[in-house]
């Protein structure tokens, strides 16, 4: 007689899954658990981080203030030109009725009174 056993090998071909009690498969890949990472980096390596974004925050600021304050100069140029165009057509309405000289002398006073006020 032989002493062969009749019980199966674990060499054998694998099952599937097996269900678990709730009536899910599974999870084919468990994910690892959460472990914060905030500890692993070194405080002097996040110190150098922070201030190389607060240099950045700061250059992007000063570039904005520039390019805002280039804008404020071309809309100041805007209006001072079109305060000459329309003073320059006053005029020209009030030498339609008045003379030359007096609207000369007009100028000059309204000129005085400008300088007198600022």
């Amino acid at each position: 007689m032989s002493t062969a056993s009749t019980r199966p090998t674990s060499g054998g071909p694998k099952s599937a899954p097996s269900i678990r009690k709730n009536g899910q498969p599974p999870h084919p890949h468990p994910r690892p658990p959460f472990r914060p990472s905030a500890s692993l980096t070194p405080y002097s390596k996040r110190l150098a981080a922070r201030t190389a974004l607060a240099a950045t925050k700061a250059k992007e600021k000063e570039m904005k203030a520039e390019k805002e304050a280039g804008r404020q100069e071309r809309v100041a140029a805007i209006k001072d030109k079109r305060a000459r165009k329309a003073e320059r057509e006053r005029f020209e309405r009030m030498a339609e009725t008045m003379h030359r000289r007096r609207v000369e002398r007009v100028r000059r006073r309204e000129g005085r009174n400008r300088v007198l006020k600022s």
